[in-house]
């Protein structure tokens, strides 16, 4: 298979959650230069409209919705709609996720099933909702985004760190189960990455004085991320499943 055949996603249908802004718009604008149809998926309903209006520009086909992720119902529903409207539902790219710092003691039950909610019971409904279209055409790509912190922790966020590995299990048990019906499940654990979120719950300082421990000596931009998503979302990752990538710049590697 030539590069640019592994690379062709036309006449594929990605839906990607939290797809407003941020790295989810990052990825569904990659997947619709490689030629995919997008599901543009997020609570923030200008923000969506605006990916959904740059997806259109590239003359790919959109579905937008605003719905809650962790609201397994709404998520259903999106996906009868996306059939209904573009046919199917090729990839998945589990993408939505919330943001917050702070030491155990101030993390509050509310805090803690919000985390799990949208990162955790939300992937795992919206994995749900695609696969029997996914089993039945013996096709599906589903890409998981956890996180560094989800591989090494971190001295903030327990909660952030706890949903975001328990991505990295369900991505290997999806792995697993789905195999024989050629679905192939990973996962992609960004390192820092500049967006909007970091921004608000770190600052800029705090973000430079990290950027200063990483071996390429700064964070990823957002695209950077997508290239990993992209492989996963294509036929380039079509005999690897199971698997977890960091785009880092190093960070795992730094050491004594």
């Amino acid at each position: 298979m030539s590069m640019k055949k592994a690379t062709d996603m036309t006449g594929k249908v990605a839906w990607v959650t939290g797809s407003g802004r941020g790295m989810g718009r990052a990825h569904a604008l990659l997947l619709a230069e490689c030629g995919a149809d997008i599901v543009v998926h997020d609570v923030l309903a200008d923000e969506a409209r605006e990916t959904a209006k740059q997806v259109e520009a590239m003359g790919r086909r959109v579905l937008v919705s605003h719905a809650d992720v962790a609201d397994p119902s709404a998520t259903k529903a999106l996906v009868a709609e996306a059939i209904k409207a573009l046919g199917k539902i090729d990839v998945l790219v589990n993408n939505a996720g919330i943001g917050q710092h702070g030491p155990i003691e101030a993390i509050t039950v509310d805090d803690f099933d919000r985390m799990f909610a949208v990162h955790v019971k939300g992937a795992f409904f919206c994995g749900q909702a695609v696969m029997p279209g996914m089993k039945e055409r013996r096709y599906g790509k589903i890409v998981n985004i956890s996180s560094i912190w989800g591989m090494n922790g971190a001295n903030t966020a327990s909660h952030y760190c706890a949903a975001k590995t328990a991505l990295l299990g369900l991505t290997k048990a999806w792995a697993k189960e789905l195999a024989p019906f050629n679905i192939h499940v990973n996962a992609v654990c960004p390192g820092g990455v500049i967006t909007e979120m970091p921004i608000k719950t770190q600052g800029w300082e705090k973000i430079r004085a990290k950027e200063k421990l990483v071996p390429l000596g700064r964070w990823a931009q957002p695209e950077e991320v997508s290239y990993a998503v992209a492989f996963f979302a294509s036929a380039q990752s079509d005999f690897v499943t199971g698997q977890a990538i960091s785009p880092n710049g190093g960070e795992t590697i730094v050491g004594f």
